[in-house]
């Protein structure tokens, strides 16, 4: 595809060979994603299509702090984590996950595949927090990035408390 691309038909969907991820922090967080919106330039907007295995997360349970993200369900079901909160996904189920909102993550806890579209902003500059791990994860675009643990900065040096 080319950056005039405009339009990917189905068949050229199904024709995309999934790309496998792992999130650095979780590996059970593993799912397949085609990458649709990168097909026609896209840089702002991600648009994937994502597929999670039975007994797989798709990602480490997060947050994000400048950037939004949310999935439509397509087929199959998921436990959905929500801060403290916990809910089943069915298909036609909507998740929106705002910024600086709470921690979010997604289980397939079913014994069939669990497929949705995700959707996500894709900003110059991000910070996630990962609170089952503890870390926290400055990105910047042509920057490395940089994970520290989340109590030495909630603890800076020096300050009292």
């Amino acid at each position: 595809m080319s950056k005039d691309t405009y339009i990917v038909t189905a068949k050229e969907i199904a024709a995309m060979p999934p790309q496998t991820r792992v999130h650095f922090l979780n590996p059970n967080a593993r799912r397949k994603e085609r990458d649709v919106g990168a097909l026609t330039g896209l840089s702002e907007i991600g648009f994937q299509l994502v597929e999670v295995l039975p007994g797989h997360e798709s990602t480490e349970h997060h947050v994000h702090h400048h950037e939004e993200e949310c999935l439509f369900v397509l087929e199959g079901e998921a436990t959905a984590r929500v801060g403290a909160d916990v809910y089943q996904l069915k298909p036609g189920d909507f998740m929106g996950c705002r910024k600086s909102g709470l921690a979010h993550s997604l289980k397939n806890d079913s014994d069939k595949p669990f497929r949705c579209i995700a959707i996500s902003q894709r900003k110059d500059h991000d910070v996630s927090d990962y609170p089952r791990a503890g870390k926290r994860l400055f990105r910047n675009r042509d920057l490395t990035w940089n994970m520290v643990d989340k109590r030495v900065i909630d603890r800076p040096f020096g300050v009292k408390t």
